[in-house]
Formats: C-alpha cells, sequence, structure tokens
C-alpha cells in the first residue's frame, strides 16, 4: 500500500476522528460515534481505499533526484 494522505488531511482526519468517538463517551452518547473510528484508522495507516479508488493523493510527491 502506497500512502495517499498528506499531512494536513491526516491532521483533519485524526481531529475528525477524535470528535465523533468523543460522541460515544461525552454529549449525546451515541452509538454512530463509533464511525470516528474510520477516519482514524486511516490517518494513523496513512492509505484511504476511497482516495485509491478515485485517483486522489494528497501525499506531497517525491522530487526526481
Amino acid at each position: 500500500m502506497q500512502q495517499n494522505v498528506g499531512g494536513i488531511d491526516k491532521t483533519a482526519r485524526i481531529l475528525i476522528g477524535l470528535v465523533l468517538l468523543s460522541l460515544v463517551f461525552i454529549g449525546p452518547q451515541t452509538p454512530w460515534g463509533w464511525i470516528g473510528i474510520v477516519p482514524l484508522a486511516t490517518a494513523l495507516i496513512g492509505w484511504c481505499p476511497l482516495y485509491k479508488i478515485v485517483g486522489v493523493s494528497t501525499c506531497k510527491k517525491p522530487a526526481n533526484g
């Protein structure tokens, strides 16, 4: 798996994931908050399957040497 999730994208996914997961424990305590695992996991792995399907990458392209 080649990474396709860049720096700013990772940060946003981590924040969104944590906010959604907090809904399970704090606030309305809804089970929908468990969906926060998806953006959190893709950020930590650095690879998003949807990006692969669509052909998108937010990673910086390597410089040609």
